[in-house]
């Protein structure tokens, strides 16, 4: 569906109102970096290090471009992101592969180098994050100390931007009682109507649902196996379509429940509301929530548009634009407290009854191996 995302893990902080930060902001550093120079920039570690933030908008104006990869524009509002983002300050922005994975955007660092084309920022999910963070420089956006410390690298070599919670999407026109848990998609009735987003060995938000199945059937965040068995039986049962969910199948009915993040089966809710109504529930069973990082890479080609480019995601701006596509945006508590959230956006999240669990690094590379090795026989 939409870009396939690379499976990534949440660290531990809470998402929507749960989420801890500090009610400051305010990025490191002094120094004295000629802010039009764009050397110094691509080593500039906050604003303040490089000239101060207006410095920086005259330097970014002056590369005038901005390379981004895997951002396709349906993606938690990414379109209207780029849009605001390159009106906003005049800067051009290439965007690269949009469907691409994680991995592809790591590769695309990885193999062009200093080229003019490779990418200035990346978007990834988390375990990418943290194995290469030797690829990306370090930088403390002016909103540092609002950003939980939980949600970000010590040094600021990656930040978590946005996040969600697996939801189950139902075409309430093709399937009269939608499932709202996620034991109910075992039901006889939705034989042939149950689809996750991609391959969980490859993709995000099928690995996520997969975990999401291991919690609610007696499984853990130290073992997955239950939810890789489960949706084995659904397989097994014909209620697991072997379709990779779009939004042409959700429209056509091919795919009439899906399991995705809830900012992007929302989404499907508004596109589709004049044809029929796609309804959303967060399965309290199975909660499982995850964030993305955002990271600049070192070799970045507009160094200074790089960073503006992060301070302008983890603006008010930035977030409020990322809360609009449904996303749950990593500076959510404080700007709730603050009262700088929109409102009406929030009030427009789906309802999440429960605590959700954040597994470690080491619990997901465990989960990773196990789905890896046995999800091709359960489903098969």
């Amino acid at each position: 569906m939409r870009r396939e995302r690379q499976i990534a893990v949440v660290l531990g902080a809470v998402l929507a109102t749960a989420l801890t930060g500090c009610v400051s902001s305010g990025g490191g550093g002094g120094g004295g970096a000629a802010g039009g120079d764009a050397s110094a920039w691509a080593t500039a570690t906050s604003a303040a290090e490089g000239g101060g933030f207006d410095a920086l908008v005259a330097a970014a104006k002056e590369e005038g471009t901005l390379n981004v990869i895997a951002l396709p524009p349906d993606w938690a509002n990414y379109g209207a992101i780029i849009t605001t983002f390159s009106d906003k300050y005049g800067i051009k922005v290439e965007s690269a592969n949009p469907e691409g994975s994680s991995q592809d955007e790591i590769n695309a660092v990885q193999q062009l180098g200093t080229q003019e084309r490779a990418p200035d920022v990346l978007d990834l999910g988390q375990s990418f994050a943290l194995g290469n963070i030797a690829l990306f420089a370090p930088y403390k956006v002016q909103t540092w100390d609002s950003i939980p410390a939980a949600n970000k690298d010590p040094n600021g070599a990656w930040v978590n931007d946005y996040g969600g919670f697996i939801s189950i999407g139902c075409n309430s026109s093709l399937v009269p009682n939608c499932p709202t848990t996620i034991a109910d998609l075992a039901k006889p009735e939705y034989s042939g109507k149950v689809a996750l987003n991609s391959d969980p060995t490859q993709a995000a938000s099928a690995f996520a649902s997969v975990w999401a199945g291991a919690l609610a059937n007696g499984g853990s965040l130290d073992n997955i196996q239950p939810g890789v068995e489960y949706f084995g039986t659904l397989s097994k049962s014909g209620n697991l379509l072997k379709i990779d969910p779009t939004p042409a199948t959700i429209q056509s009915g091919q795919t009439p429940i899906v399991l995705d993040w809830d900012y992007l089966n929302v989404t499907e809710t508004e596109k589709n509301k004049a044809s029929f109504d796609w309804k959303v529930a967060v399965p309290s069973d199975g909660l499982f929530a995850q964030y993305y990082a955002q990271a600049i890479n070192k070799n970045a080609p507009h160094p200074a548009a790089a960073r503006l480019w992060q301070e302008f995601l983890f603006s008010d701006e930035g977030q409020n634009l990322w809360l609009a596509g449904k996303a749950r945006p990593v500076r959510l508590d404080e700007m709730t407290t603050a009262g700088t959230a929109d409102q009406a956006l929030l009030a427009a999240l789906p309802q999440v009854e429960g605590e959700p669990q954040f597994p470690t690094q080491e619990q997901t590379d465990a989960a990773k191996e196990v789905v890896a090795t046995t999800w091709a026989s359960a489903t098969s």
